[in-house]
């Protein structure tokens, strides 16, 4: 290791400190530095200048495996890492390297960038290359993986590879990594918070916006061009005009904890866009800051966050811990590999140098190890109390339950949250799947948690495309997947439903393609998911055609209308509401560009679709038969009354048989929903009795003539939604009054939804 740069520490002072809390913590005064480490023989903290040099301070105080100092004289604003000596042994599983400045794992900022330099790996790169034909840069790719399927499998996971697959054992080089790598920097954790108050809303009364930092401001012209693609920027006036006029209740951002840009996309003119490949736990990814200093991006979120609360509107982090930014052996040593690399990851049994994979991203973190879970629990307790986020949303979140192999519902990791009086409070959404053996696990999550209802996904996908057999399980997603969620005590809330999601097609896209279209990711369009539900309406990609483009209008309203509709807690995917289009890449992870940025002229041009947007959302909010609190029974309301919660019906406006939903007609179906026993509280207190509706559902290719119920259900009916309108605003025949038993022209693929008037 090259010492050159070192300067000499006598003259600093350092009091003994305390072991908790971990990371670097300023008190007013000084700050308390504090690392864990169990397999270290010795740990230098490692103070930044500004010019590069670098004081080191040997950390002589350590309790249960946690080394630690006060320095009085540090204050916010100084960057630092750390060394830690020890075993370098991969075989046994440990790669204590201290020619590499470790990141903190409790950074709560960072400075600088990662130049690619071999000093990033701890072996010699062109020895171990050389004598490997496995090395190339789909050993190192990150974000390959086809998120959100239930077929998206790699294998074999954690499998020994044979010895004609390894490379050559890494020879360490002691290539020093200071100046090629970013800096941990000590923050001042005081703020301003005002009267911030978090909105608090139940999940029956949430509608969820999927977003990207950087993605929703990049372009948009109201927002000042220093604050595009930045917190400051997603908190602009014109940003939270268009949330709440849309009637968001939740913002999700994908992630934001600090992430690293891998070197292969680097390699070839791209960036880990989406930033599933985070290091930085408890830190905002200093990218999306609109000022230079370090530790600023820390105080612009905590603005931003209180911002969205003044307008009513939930933060929810999409969090990343079921793996790090160091890949798999190959791949750079910043933090957790150098510190104690048996204790973060999962390693091969029996072969320690390799890494468990159930991420398809090189590593898989040890949610089994005490101070690895300690490190995720810190770090949501830290974004909820100093951060004030209203919830999260766990990537691949199956593989945080994994024990020794299986996915277990009970592991230490969900009993900790069950009984954190902070985590456990606030909203939390499960991606219930990894891509390892037996990962998908929609429904098997415990009673607190929500999920990502994929089923509910493919099934409205599959029936508005016009897929076969495929009524009776519409029906269940439709009404709140009860067989998912009811036998673990859970409420309809607990399936966040959605069609469209970061992963995949838009919602335009969804209805304009039938393949992928992922070329500009130099992968040979290998990437992504192939089987996408998706139907291009009869001709791939953009078109000049009236008639393909009015279905596919159609289309894009059908399923909005259906996901707005559903028994759940629904969740919009950035642009959706305006026909954002990435031209048939469903797998942009890596176009930090125009191609996935957000086009907000859009909303002036599809300025209808965003009426539309607006008037279902409304609908949904209005009325509480819609969002109910409870499964729904199929049985009478009260006593003496006939009139059942719901009612499934056909075309005719008949009950439907058993025999019925195998029928011919399995395009089309009505359901009553009966608001009547619905009683929920307006703003002065007072119960409102919902109203009732009556939702007819026309998949086929032409329109179909319904005919409303008899009188024992209603005596009239108004329409309050017709899909085959641009607005969703009833027109023309559908503007009458509809008497019960009157027929109803439905047109092809279209929904129309009923009032009960008396």
């Amino acid at each position: 290791m090259d010492a050159s740069n070192s300067t000499d520490t006598t003259h600093i002072p350092v009091w003994p400190g305390s072991a908790y809390p971990l990371g670097a913590t300023y008190d007013g005064a000084g700050t308390n530095f504090s690392l864990f480490s169990e397999v270290a023989e010795a740990v230098d903290l490692c103070l930044i200048a500004k010019d590069g040099t670098e004081t080191r301070v040997r950390l002589e105080e350590v309790d249960g495996y946690v080394w630690h100092a006060y320095l009085p004289t540090v204050v916010p604003g100084q960057r630092y890492g750390y060394r830690v000596h020890g075993p370098w042994n991969p075989a046994a599983g440990h790669r204590c390297d201290p020619s590499k400045l470790l990141l903190d794992p409790y950074g709560k900022a960072f400075d600088g960038n990662f130049d690619g330099d071999r000093s990033l790996y701890s072996y010699d790169v062109e020895e171990t290359i050389g004598h490997s034909e496995k090395v190339d840069t789909d050993d190192v790719k990150r974000e390959k993986r086809l998120v959100g399927h239930a077929d998206a499998e790699i294998a074999p996971v954690g499998e020994k590879l044979a010895e004609s697959d390894k490379p050559a054992k890494p020879v360490l080089p002691g290539h020093d990594s200071l100046g090629h790598t970013m800096t941990t920097v000590v923050i001042n954790p005081f703020f301003d918070w005002a009267f911030d108050r978090a909105p608090k809303r139940p999940y029956h009364d949430t509608v969820i916006y999927e977003a990207h930092v950087k993605g929703m401001t990049a372009t948009h012209p109201g927002v000042p061009k220093q604050l595009r693609g930045t917190y400051a920027g997603l908190a602009h006036p014109v940003i939270i005009d268009h949330l709440v006029g849309l009637g968001v209740t939740a913002i999700e951002l994908m992630p934001v904890h600090q992430f690293m840009h891998d070197q292969p996309l680097l390699d070839r003119g791209l960036r880990n866009y989406w930033g599933y490949n985070t290091f930085g736990f408890l830190a905002p990814h200093t990218e999306y800051s609109s000022a230079d200093k370090p530790g600023a991006a820390v105080s612009e979120f905590k603005a931003m966050v209180r911002s969205f609360h003044e307008a009513g509107i939930e933060v929810i982090l999409d969090v990343v811990y079921n793996h790090t930014a160091e890949g798999n052996h190959l791949g750079p040593t910043i933090c957790f590999r150098g510190i104690d690399n048996a204790a973060y990851y999962r390693l091969v049994d029996g072969d320690a140098e390799y890494y468990k994979d159930y991420t398809g991203t090189g590593n898989s973190l040890d949610a089994r190890h005490p101070h690895t879970l300690q490190l995720i629990m810190d770090s949501l307790r830290y974004w909820v109390t100093e951060m004030h986020v209203d919830g999260f949303r766990f990537d691949l979140a199956s593989t945080l339950a994994r024990e020794l192999h299986d996915v277990n519902r009970l592991s230490a990791f969900f009993d900790l949250v069950q009984q954190d009086p902070i985590v456990s409070q606030v909203k939390l959404i499960a991606e219930p799947w990894d891509v390892g053996e037996g990962g998908y696990q929609v429904g098997n999550f415990p009673g607190l948690w929500t999920e990502w209802n994929g089923k509910y996904r493919d099934t409205v996908r599959d029936y508005w495309r016009g897929e076969p057999a495929t009524l009776g399980e519409f029906a269940s997603r439709l009404t709140g997947s009860s067989d998912l969620y009811e036998a673990t005590g859970r409420r309809p809330s607990a399936s966040i439903n959605f069609v469209v999601a970061h992963d995949g097609f838009t919602l335009r896209d969804l209805v304009s393609y039938n393949e992928k279209h992922n070329e500009a990711n130099g992968e040979n369009n290998n990437d992504g998911e192939s089987h996408n539900r998706s139907w291009n309406c009869g001709v791939e990609g953009p078109t000049d055609d009236p008639e393909i483009l009015d279905l596919r209008g159609r289309q894009s309203r059908n399923m909005l209308a259906t996901l707005m509709l559903s028994q759940g807690t629904p969740m919009l995917a950035h642009g959706d509401e305006m026909g954002r289009t990435k031209h048939g890449n469903n797998n942009v992870y890596c176009q930090d560009s125009e191609l996935s940025w957000m086009d907000w002229s859009l909303a002036e041009s599809n300025a209808d679709l965003v009426e539309f947007t607006k008037r279902v959302i409304a609908l949904r909010m209005k009325n509480p038969v819609f969002r109910r609190r409870r499964f729904f029974e199929g049985t009478p309301i009260r006593s003496g009354n006939q009139t059942r919660d719901i009612a499934w019906l056909t075309p005719s406006g008949e009950e439907m048989t058993p025999e019925d939903w195998d029928s011919g007609f399995g395009r089309s179906l009505a359901v009553f929903l009966n608001g009547e026993g619905i009683h929920e509280p307006n703003q002065r207190g007072e119960r409102v009795v919902g109203d009732s509706f009556l939702l007819c559902f026309n998949a086929h290719h032409e329109g179909i003539g319904f005919s409303t119920p008899d009188s024992h259900y209603a005596g009239e009916w108004t329409v309050v939604l017709d899909t085959s309108v641009p607005t969703g605003e009833p027109t023309g025949e559908t503007e009458s009054v509809i008497k019960a038993g009157d027929p109803l022209q439905v047109g092809a693929r279209s929904l129309v939804v009923l009032r009960r008037s008396t």
